[in-house]
């Protein structure tokens, strides 16, 4: 069976990954199903369900790295690594995402596009539950996509067609949604391939390590989670939404995406450093 699981790594990558899908389904589903049929809260069964999904995506990566690759510390590998550098980074990058949604939101009040409001709800707890909120997401969504997802296609192709593999699949599986929805939020498209983009480069910038994609992409989500949530901005309606974002949602407006065009910019500079 050992000799088995380690030809997978000599097959191609789109094979590999779909073996390890369909692995994570069948550990996943059997469990899944019951909680979805004996949990009547559906926003519980869903919370439920997805960390049940995350924890067996974790366990199936040990076991991945250790019967495919060989590899029995293949979280480090993907740069997950508990060290004080990569701390220092995470925290850099929690503080990049969150100063560039305020800064976002403050020049479109400076322009008269927005107005600050008091919060509907206690400001500190909103801000203790967007960090923590935003650090969950960060985590989950960098070691699928900049971790498991980057280093598997880097095995098979170059730096570059790698980056944009993973830059669009990351963009596209946010809309796997009923129809309707997703038509309504398509114009978040660019904004999200631009950030699948800047996580790259950020962890290229940081030889590998995942602290800095996972810090700024918790920064921008606990951002825009202490604003959303706690109702501090009305908008003006002085400019039409596709500026400022479509349903209220900065990543589907222009002035979203120049922003997040500004940061991976930045970010591709910093990365193209570290080769040169």
């Amino acid at each position: 069976m050992k000799n088995r699981l380690a030809l997978l790594a000599q097959r191609p990558a789109p094979i590999r990954l779909g073996y390890f899908i369909l692995a994570l389904l069948f550990l996943w589903l059997p469990l899944a199903a019951p909680i979805y049929l004996l949990v009547h809260d559906t926003n519980l069964a869903s919370i439920l369900t997805m960390v049940l999904l995350y924890a067996e995506f974790i366990f199936l990566l040990r076991l991945w790295g250790i019967n495919v690759y060989q590899q029995p510390q293949i979280l480090q590998h993907y740069g997950l690594e508990f060290t004080r550098r990569n701390g220092v980074e995470m925290l850099c990058g929690l503080g990049m995402g969150l100063i560039n949604i305020l800064f976002l939101f403050t020049i479109e009040g400076f322009l008269g596009w927005l107005k600050w409001q008091q919060p509907t709800i206690l400001l500190l707890k909103i801000v203790l539950e967007g960090f923590f909120v935003g650090l969950g997401v960060g985590f989950a969504e960098e070691l699928l996509f900049r971790g498991w997802l980057l280093d598997e296609l880097q095995r098979d192709y170059s730096p570059p067609l790698a980056l944009w593999i993973d830059a669009v699949t990351f963009a596209s599986l946010h809309f796997i949604k009923p129809l309707e929805v997703i038509i309504n939020t398509l114009p978040q498209f660019p904004a999200l391939l631009l950030l699948g983009l800047t996580q790259v480069w950020g962890k290229r910038w940081c030889r590998g390590r995942l602290g800095l994609p996972i810090g700024l992409h918790g920064g921008l989500v606990w951002g825009y989670y202490i604003i959303n949530v706690g109702g501090l901005i009305q908008y003006s309606g002085q400019v039409p939404d596709w500026v400022t974002g479509v349903n209220n949602n900065p990543l589907q407006g222009i002035m979203g995406v120049v922003f997040m065009g500004v940061l991976a910019l930045w970010m591709r500079n910093q990365s193209l450093k570290v080769l040169h």
